[in-house]
């Protein structure tokens, strides 16, 4: 019951909101609101002054018809209706540009937001789900009121116009429509109080079908190799079926009211003309009262399906927008606007002390003790078998998540006392995952960092050993990198090594970075790092265990704690943990 009534105040709820981007506007929303009004006030005029023509016609049988009478109406008529149809066309544009500022705005604040959230936020909820509410239903929201507000506030203004000119012109005629057209706005209003929650469900199912896509298509290959086509098109029919479910419910009760108001258009004009005639035959009312009614019940009956048709509309849009305004409203990262700015250099001493941590949303703990102490300059390898928390620690440390007790620091201090953007600042990251965008070589390699020269990005092409790709190239630096260019798994990922050498921070972490890569190319690039490594803090995830042989300090997890640190030699010596996976990595390649 509680989600009923939410769902029945979705309209009422949302348009406060919408209201609020729509202030700077006012003036112009207000201009288009009357200029539809008296659109509407120009088409009441209408059948008013046809019934004067029909009543000179009628009249004129017998004495003749006064034909520049006519002409002087009929002008009069094409000259309020051309000034009907301009103030149509002109608050229609100013609507379209009202909501057009509004989405673009909503567009921004959507983008800035997603910088904000917390990255559990992205583990709950799918990209492809995020994508919809910035696209469709922005979109959505911005159709529907341009195509709503006015028609609403038109087709009211026609209605109440229309009412009073009834009554003025035939009080009793004007009860019987009205009587009729009662009985269709109660039905009207129960089919409204019904759709809302399917409108709701409708962009609901839409955004999940739109997350399940883009995740599909980015993994296609995936989905080929596995065979899982059938798998995958059952669970696309499941999704699709529930849009179209909601879609359906939704347009049928929608589609609705205008056959439901057609119906009452038709029994008043049946009603009209019944009682209108005899009305005329006892000589109580004149002929052109009859025809002024006939349109004044066209017009009459209209508005009705206008504004059902809009609030159908303003349905659709505040769906959209309840789906907007609860990304807005999320939960975001606490405010460090009065934390101290840190200096984007650091001599590199990391300390984890006594580091808990499980996800959010999870009561499994990760990380459950962790503690290490990182020298200036060190190169640490954290190895481990898969879930033993060695990337998790990596997020702590760039405060992706928060830990939930103990306390990583940077030189001393603690990186809760610090901006995050001055904690990623003071790291160069490279992923397993690697990222490209749709640009050129240089502008992928250079994101965000300004006044890198040509000199600066060849020797790191040289040192990575990209010179001679990059330089095959249509046209070189310059070549744009898009779905088809031809280029491996492991060019993508020497470039995303070459982008954090161009950053030349104080601190690394290499997560898989050589993953991709075959074995010639990554001792290529193992020389590359170490020289890239030579006085700067890093820290090395790697699962090939024989690239991190050269470690200052190797930390070995298990179960989210470190069971062992020291030298590669150190540790073989002990003939531990380390010295299996080591030895085990070998005895799988004999």
């Amino acid at each position: 019951m509680m989600r009923r009534q939410q769902e029945k105040g979705d309209v009422r709820t949302a348009l406060p909101r919408i209201a609020e981007y729509m202030r700077p506007s006012l003036g112009a929303i207000a201009l288009a609101l009357v200029l539809a009004a008296l659109s509407a006030v120009m088409t009441i005029i209408g059948p008013n002054k046809i019934g004067d023509i029909a009543t000179i016609m009628s009249n004129g049988l017998t004495t003749g018809i006064d034909l520049p009478a006519i002409a002087r109406i009929g002008l009069f008529l094409a000259a309020i209706y051309a000034l009907s149809a301009l103030f149509g066309f002109v608050q229609h544009y100013f609507m379209a540009v009202v909501t057009l500022k509004m989405s673009y705005k909503m567009r921004g604040e959507l983008s800035e937001k997603i910088n904000r959230v917390p990255q559990k936020t992205f583990n709950t909820t799918s990209q492809g789900d995020i994508l919809s509410r910035i696209t469709n239903d922005v979109s959505t929201l911005q159709q529907g009121l341009t195509n709503s507000l006015p028609t609403i506030i038109s087709a009211a203004t026609q209605f109440v116009g229309c009412l009073i000119m009834m009554f003025l012109t035939e009080w009793r005629l004007a009860l019987i429509a009205l009587a009729v057209t009662l009985v269709g706005m109660a039905a009207l209003v129960l089919i409204m109080s019904k759709s809302q929650r399917y409108f709701a469900a409708r962009q609901k199912s839409l955004g999940e079908l739109n997350g399940y896509i883009e995740e599909m298509y980015s993994g296609h290959e995936v989905v080929r190799i596995s065979r899982a086509g059938r798998k995958t098109g059952a669970q696309f029919d499941r999704l699709n079926a529930a849009v179209y479910d909601a879609n359906w419910r939704s347009q049928f009760l929608s589609g609705v009211m205008q056959p439901l108001m057609n119906v009452v258009g038709n029994i008043s004009y049946v009603a009209v003309c019944v009682v209108g005639s005899m009305l005329a035959l006892s000589g109580r009312i004149e002929f052109g009262v009859i025809v002024s009614f006939i349109l004044y019940v066209r017009l009459f009956t209209s508005p009705l399906t206008q504004i059902a048709q809009g609030m159908t509309n303003l349905q659709t849009a505040s769906a959209s927008a309840h789906r907007i305004f609860d990304f807005l409203k999320s939960e975001e990262m606490s405010d460090e606007s009065d934390k101290p700015a840190h200096a984007a250099e650091a001599r590199g001493q990391v300390t984890f002390d006594h580091v808990r941590f499980g996800y959010p949303g999870s009561d499994k703990i990760v990380i459950k003790d962790f503690s290490a102490r990182v020298q200036p300059g060190q190169k640490v390898a954290i190895v481990g078998p898969t879930g033993a928390g060695k990337t998790t620690m990596v997020n702590l440390l760039m405060r992706f998540f928060e830990i939930n007790s103990g306390c990583i620091s940077i030189d001393g201090t603690s990186i809760s006392d610090m901006r995050r953007e001055d904690v990623h600042r003071l790291f160069g990251m490279v992923l397993q995952d690697t990222w490209l965008f749709e640009g050129t070589v240089r502008e992928n390699l250079v994101y965000n960092m300004q006044g890198i020269t040509d000199a600066q990005l060849e020797s790191v092409l040289h040192a990575c050993g990209l010179d001679k790709f990059v330089h095959s190239l249509p046209n070189g630096l310059d070549t744009v990198l898009s779905d088809s260019t031809s280029i491996s798994a492991g060019q993508k990922q020497l470039l995303t090594i070459a982008r954090a050498m161009l950053q030349n921070a104080p601190m690394l972490i290499l997560d898989e970075a050589t993953s991709s890569v075959d074995t010639r190319t990554e001792l290529l690039i193992q020389r590359a790092m170490d020289e890239l490594t030579k006085g700067r803090t890093s820290f090395v995830i790697a699962h090939r265990l024989s690239t991190i042989k050269n470690a200052d300090l190797i930390l070995v997890m298990r179960d989210g704690d470190v069971i062992e640190s020291g030298t590669h030699d150190e540790l073989m010596r002990r003939g531990g943990f380390y010295a299996e996976l080591y030895n085990s990595q070998f005895e799988q390649a004999a």
